[in-house]
């Protein structure tokens, strides 16, 4: 496993940094998500490649489609680690389409549609009205935390063959046993989210997450409370005990701090670095998550931990963005 983390870290950074020569100009919050998209899938980013398929994004969208701005180096990742970009585009601007009946557009509604899988027709129609019945009641439990990105995870949800009203209470319980550590707000609510995507009980997960959350603490990594607890969450329902997960965070976390963009004062902060880290031993221990958790709900469980990672890390981006503003 450590050599596995060693090759994953290190071509984490050849992958950013591949990415961010071949498409400048884009937020330095977004690029380690388009790498992470490459370590997940298993595939070196071609440079040339990710050129054409930014042509291809912006030859077919507006400037002011919600498939530009924050989403789209994300998509550009996903289309580029494909073997068909122009038809999976093709799809998912179809499925887009059809969300955008039931869901208010957004850049997330975007992302939801990218990440989803590039399935058409009358199935993702059904996916999407099923997808609508779960957000609207998302929203009447947490009118004020319920937004746009979730609309990521209602998609999700509506691919999980569990009963509605399971999910929903399985969520539930696990915001309420999460309230018990952590404060209230959009990132405990992600994190309740991405947990209820695991069959495994509320208890048993929230009380994993946390126990996750005060080891990394204990070996003096100060993991964040607010959107990086989605990502906590990601990382908690992978398969491994929790001071070995810590310990791998807190390796990562040790090479990450030697690497430019993440070096004090200059790059991301402590948080974000530990965030990061945890992104990348996720995507590590995907595969051993996977091959241990039956169907569906494995690849649910992967693509909550993508969805986690680009819902928090986008969040970054506008937070930042409207700071700059501020000044």
């Amino acid at each position: 496993m450590e050599q596995n983390l060693n090759n994953a870290l290190n071509d984490f950074i050849l992958y950013r940094d591949t990415i961010k020569r071949a498409i400048r100009w884009q937020s330095d919050y977004i690029y380690p998500v388009a790498a992470a998209v490459f370590l997940s899938a298993g595939k070196k980013p071609d440079a040339e490649k990710l050129k054409d398929v930014r042509k291809l994004v912006r030859g077919s969208v507006s400037a002011f489609s919600n498939f530009r701005g924050n989403t789209e180096l994300p998509l550009i990742a996903i289309l580029a680690a494909g073997d068909d970009p122009e038809g999976d585009f093709g799809r998912v601007k179809a499925n887009y389409s059809l969300l955008k009946e039931r869901f208010m557009a957004s850049e997330f509604l975007a992302l939801a549609a990218a990440m989803t899988g590039t399935g058409s027709g009358e199935d993702f129609s059904k996916l999407a009205a099923r997808a609508k019945g779960i957000y609207k009641r998302m929203r009447r439990e947490h009118p004020f935390l319920t937004g746009s990105e979730d609309s990521v995870f209602a998609l999700l949800f509506a691919k999980d063959p569990r009963p509605d009203d399971e999910l929903i209470n399985d969520m539930e319980e696990c915001y309420r046993l999460l309230d018990l550590k952590f404060p209230k707000g959009n990132g405990m609510q992600a994190a309740s989210h991405v947990l209820a995507l695991d069959v495994r009980l509320a208890r048993d997960k929230a009380e994993r997450m946390t126990e996750l959350f005060d080891e990394i603490r204990s070996l003096g990594g100060k993991f964040g409370k607010d959107i990086e607890l989605a990502q906590l969450a990601a990382l908690s329902v992978c398969e491994g005990e929790v001071n070995e997960l810590a310990a791998l965070v807190m390796e990562a976390d040790a090479f990450l701090k030697k690497q430019k963009g993440y070096r004090p004062v200059f790059g991301h902060t402590v948080k974000e670095r530990l965030m990061h880290a945890a992104m990348i031993v996720s995507v590590v221990l995907g595969g051993s998550t996977a091959s241990t958790v039956a169907g569906q709900t494995a690849l649910s469980l992967i693509a909550a931990q993508q969805a986690a990672m680009c819902a928090a890390i986008m969040a970054s981006s506008s937070a930042a963005a409207a700071s700059a503003g501020a000044h």
